[in-house]
């Protein structure tokens, strides 16, 4: 009787993670295949299968398909795919129904009426192979990733080298507050800094000149479009820190 509760709770987790990074899933619920575990458990497969209904009908409505025979030997499942960038399906969550593990080992529980009864084993994995999900997001994303997730966060240009000082300085204090900053390796002028920049999908830029190392500040500039604004070092550093413990976009750390 807690199978549907807890398969709800498997796929509102999912959503909640799937919406973050922006993709977008399609459902399927696979059913019992010719080949299933032993006789006897009927009764199991169709409660499991009638859970699993119930689930997702009241989590997507109708916004799911039926894999006729293509459940585990073991249980039936809940197969969750996202597309890729020429829009192949790839099926990266799974929630399982298992009722081999538990009988293999011998599991009870006691029921409310003071019998023994054999639980039934859910087996969930949010990402699935996390190379193949990692694949696709990389590439249904083209590689822009949002500020708590990019691989270089904020990158700092340097006016000149006189200025460098100042943002080896400032990148040494972002790291240690977990932010993961650098600053352009130099020899290029600012409007070549800011291309480059562009092109690596950097999402924060901050061109530091004579003003923001006399006020000891950082202004920051979203490569999406909008500024930040001029703020005092650790006032970005705080804000910064926010955003990406948050997994939010620094605007709504402010």
């Amino acid at each position: 009787e807690q199978v549907a509760a807890e398969v709800l709770g498997v796929l509102k987790l999912q959503r909640r993670v799937y919406e973050k990074l922006g993709l977008k899933a399609s459902f399927e619920l696979a059913s019992r295949p010719a080949k299933a575990l032993g006789d006897g458990n009927d009764g199991l497969w169709l409660l499991a299968e009638r859970a699993l209904r119930a689930a997702l009908h009241e989590f997507a409505g109708d916004e799911w398909s039926l894999d006729e025979g293509g459940g585990a030997f073991y249980g039936p499942k809940i197969d969750i795919k996202i597309r890729d960038a020429i829009g192949r399906l790839w099926q990266c969550s799974t929630i399982q129904c298992d009722f081999n593990l538990p009988q293999r080992f011998g599991l009870e529980y006691v029921s409310p009426d003071g019998g023994r009864e054999q639980p039934i084993m859910l087996h969930r994995a949010i990402f699935g192979s996390l190379e193949r999900f990692f694949g696709v997001l990389i590439e249904s994303t083209a590689g822009d990733f949002p500020f708590w997730l990019a691989p270089t966060q904020l990158r700092l240009l340097p006016v000149s080298d006189d200025y460098r000082p100042y943002c080896d300085a400032a990148v040494a204090r972002l790291k240690a507050a977990g932010i993961r900053a650098e600053v352009d390796p130099g020899g290029r002028s600012v409007g070549k800094q800011i291309k480059v920049a562009n092109q690596d999908k950097v999402p924060i830029l901050s061109v530091v000149g004579e003003a923001e190392v006399g006020a000891n500040a950082l202004k920051l500039e979203m490569r999406k479009g909008g500024e930040l604004g001029e703020l005092p070092l650790e006032r970005a550093i705080e804000v910064l820190a926010a955003a990406a413990e948050k997994a939010v976009e620094p605007i709504e750390a402010l």
